[in-house]
């Protein structure tokens, strides 16, 4: 969604690479940046370089064959599509280049694209269904996103569906320090789903509903009134944007490459984990990655890839929603009074996340003269990236006079120096820049009190530690960042295991 962007979409000639090169390097071409920016997101089981490729495929094809086609080809292709689709899927000169860009110039990532799509499509269609949208639209985060939720425009576009913020918080979309729903696979799906049923209210035609999407209503009624009140989106082509210009080509070349991928000898890397092997769960209670991942025994960059909405790498309190696979959500749901106590036990000796008490405030700030972002970023203790991305900050910069939304962090109990400090031990001050926030984000206990969480006895190269009234093996589990079936192993138990008081259980 690029209502408000400001991102230059080369010509198609230029776009094709005929362009001069000093040009083609100073402008880059949205969709095939949103496709580059898979390139380096560990989101597969297998690497980059390795895609899946079937020996016996089914037009026996050669690994490292790139296969061509006549326009002909292409155009009966997309005919048969058409024919059951309520989009106008035409062959023009337009559509046939970014096919080349998917098939061609971009594959390898397309492959990438395809393993994602096992996680991200049976959601997309279950929503659009629910809306009675055509399906098809399901490929329009193809070319938003390229399936990334993390993706980020230039211009603060988020998420797979690329809202901007202010549209984004118009359906209902939250974005604070630590939570952006607009990455929010599920509720950003909504939110893209209810817009695009709302844009279909006004033009009644599905391609101009996909222009507007990407232009916003009122420059697509701008072009209609241009063109002399033609009513197809290629009637007003010609007196839209440039990027608008390729965007509804660039969806017809998005639904006729991922429905013939095996025509082009493309195959999908291995997703982590598919729709169907993932569920949710509502946590009640704030705590971060890091314990989640010693809770559960799975490590934090999978919870970050099934739950890019958090930015912090800590759920923050408000009853907000959990992703993993679906085992662990079972044992957590198991298991969950023991992990919240545990959590809460460590929290409390560590000075951490439930003994500090922070609430996030909206505040407005109007920009003085001669004022910069970063002035700004320092006088509340936030970064300019969170600044970007709760405000719209055009390419010509600060005005004087503009209103900007700050989200700051303040105690609500306790001496402020003192919560203030806590705070920062444990991920939640807003005035740590980058750097220190990610060192924090590695590691949820502050240093200074990792002693008081070493067992009670140690003998040569093993510990232990001496059950107490209430204690379970998760809570040991957590407590001491030692996975659960370690524990088990090490002293011959199940998970039915009944403990006794005073009872040594070996940790190492």
């Amino acid at each position: 969604m690029r209502t408000l962007r400001h991102i230059t979409f080369l010509a198609l000639s230029v776009f094709l690479g005929f362009g001069a090169k000093a040009q083609s390097e100073m402008i880059d071409d949205p969709i095939a940046a949103m496709l580059d920016s898979l390139a380096n997101q560990k989101v597969l089981e297998v690497t980059f370089s390795k895609p899946a490729f079937p020996k016996n495929n089914k037009y026996h094809f050669e690994a490292d064959s790139v296969p061509r086609y006549d326009d002909y080809t292409f155009e009966a292709r997309l005919a048969k599509l058409d024919a059951v689709s309520p989009f106008d899927l035409v062959y023009n000169s337009h559509v046939k280049g970014f096919i080349d860009l998917y098939t061609v110039r971009r594959r390898s990532l397309v492959s990438r694209m395809m393993g994602l799509s096992q996680l991200y499509y049976p959601m997309f269609e279950e929503i659009l269904d629910r809306y009675n949208i055509p399906l098809e639209l399901k490929h329009l985060a193809v070319i938003e996103s390229a399936l990334n939720p993390t993706a980020k425009s230039k211009a603060g576009a988020q998420g797979l569906w690329q809202f901007m913020y202010p549209t984004g918080k118009l359906y209902g979309l939250t974005v604070t320090s630590y939570i952006d729903e607009r990455s929010d696979p599920y509720k950003e799906t909504i939110a893209a789903a209810e817009y695009l049923k709302s844009l279909y209210t006004i033009f009644n035609d599905w391609q101009m509903v996909l222009a507007a999407y990407n232009a916003g209503p009122g420059t697509i009624s701008k072009a209609i009134r241009r063109s002399g009140c033609k009513k197809t989106y290629w009637e007003i082509r010609p007196f839209l944007q440039k990027e608008t210009q390729g965007y509804v080509p660039a969806f017809i070349a998005a639904n006729y490459v991922m429905n013939y991928t095996a025509e082009h000898n493309i195959y999908a890397e291995v997703p982590r984990k598919t729709y169907y092997e993932v569920d949710t769960v509502v946590v009640k209670e704030p705590m971060s990655f890091s314990q989640i991942g010693a809770a559960l025994d799975v490590s934090v960059d999978e919870i970050k890839y099934f739950n890019p909405q958090y930015r912090k790498d800590i759920i923050p309190p408000g009853g907000n929603a959990l992703c993993l696979q679906k085992d662990k959500i079972g044992t957590f749901l198991t298991h969950e009074t023991e992990i919240y106590a545990a959590i809460h036990a460590q929290n409390t000796e560590n000075a951490g996340l439930a003994n500090t008490s922070v609430k996030e405030v909206a505040l407005t700030h109007v920009v003085k003269s001669g004022q910069r972002l970063s002035d700004i970023a320092r006088k509340y203790g936030v970064t300019v990236s969170d600044l970007k991305t709760w405000n719209y900050i055009g390419r010509r910069g600060l005005k004087p006079g503009k209103k900007l939304t700050v989200y700051v962090t303040k105690p609500t109990e306790g001496k402020p120096e003192n919560i203030e400090a806590k705070a920062g031990e444990t991920q939640l001050a807003a005035n740590k820049d980058t750097t220190d926030n990610k060192k924090l984000a590695d590691n949820a206990t502050p240093k200074k009190t990792v002693a008081k969480t070493k067992p009670v006895a140690v003998t040569g190269t093993e510990a232990y530690h001496n059950i107490k009234a209430g204690e379970s093996l998760y809570m040991l589990s957590v407590k001491y960042k030692v996975p659960l079936d370690e524990i088990l192993k090490l002293n011959g138990l199940s998970k039915n295991s009944t403990l006794s008081i005073g009872q040594n259980i070996k940790l190492r």
